[in-house]
């Protein structure tokens, strides 16, 4: 009960953002993992004011900047630049704050599976004309449905993903636990040996470390170390950051 009253506020606050929302909460509640459901979303919230502002599912970049930056400090191959995925973007400043104050050269890709929410970062961005900390530094944007990430991601090519809601958004929509299992294990799989995925979420750790060391469990071939930091409290909600690292099971 608890949990849907959170996931209830949640989206009232999400709707609330657009006009004629009562049809739109409905949606949300339900269809949270449907790609119709975000193209309305965000297609409603860029129209409701003459100039364009990030939507941030939770919170923003400053609020866990002290938990990602630490991770992008050292690099296996100095020559190399460091890959960060930001999966289910949407049209959040995290993945541009983190290209905007990496002290070490990144590629940061953020990726979304609707193409409106893509379209939307792409045109602020050039519009905005960041600039990198390091001028090798790169960010691009990609439509892209992360139940199919192994398909446009390479196994063992990614150093951190970042997951900010999205996975929650999976978990609590009528046809979406399924399939937030699925983008959990492919998140894990693209990693390289010493990449980690950070889970954002406002989940009581009772439940989600336990969800997240089985989904993360390939019988004879995966499993997954999990921690947890609390990010605080924030509008009156408790955040909570995931560190899952992947492992492989050896056969002796």
């Amino acid at each position: 009960m608890y949990k849907s009253l959170r996931l209830l506020s949640r989206v009232r606050a999400a709707a609330a953002c657009v006009r004629h929302h009562s049809s739109l909460t409905a949606d949300l509640m339900e269809n949270m993992d449907k790609k119709a459901t975000w193209d309305r979303f965000y297609t409603e919230n860029n129209g409701r004011t003459p100039t364009f502002k990030n939507f941030e599912w939770f919170f923003g970049f400053e609020a866990v900047q002290d938990f990602i930056m630490p991770l992008l400090q050292h690099k296996c191959d100095p020559g190399a630049l460091l890959r960060v995925l930001d999966v289910g973007c949407g049209t959040s400043a995290l993945g541009p704050c983190i290209y905007r104050h990496s002290p070490v050269p990144v590629q940061v890709t953020c990726a979304d599976i609707s193409p409106v929410a893509v379209r939307l970062m792409k045109e602020h961005v050039e519009a905005k004309a960041i600039q990198p900390q390091s001028v090798s530094s790169r960010l691009e944007f990609v439509e892209l449905d992360c139940t199919h990430l192994l398909q446009h991601v390479g196994s063992g090519s990614v150093d951190l993903v970042i997951d900010k809601g999205t996975i929650d958004a999976l978990l609590r929509s009528k046809e979406g636990k399924g399939k937030a299992g699925l983008v959990l294990r492919q998140c894990l799989k693209v990693l390289r040996g010493s990449g980690s995925l950070l889970q954002f979420s406002d989940e009581d750790p009772d439940a989600r470390l336990l969800w997240l060391e089985t989904e993360a469990r390939e019988p004879g071939t995966m499993a997954a170390e999990v921690g947890m930091q609390e990010v605080g409290e924030l509008r009156g909600m408790y955040y909570y950051c995931y560190q899952v690292t992947p492992r492989s099971i050896k056969h002796q």
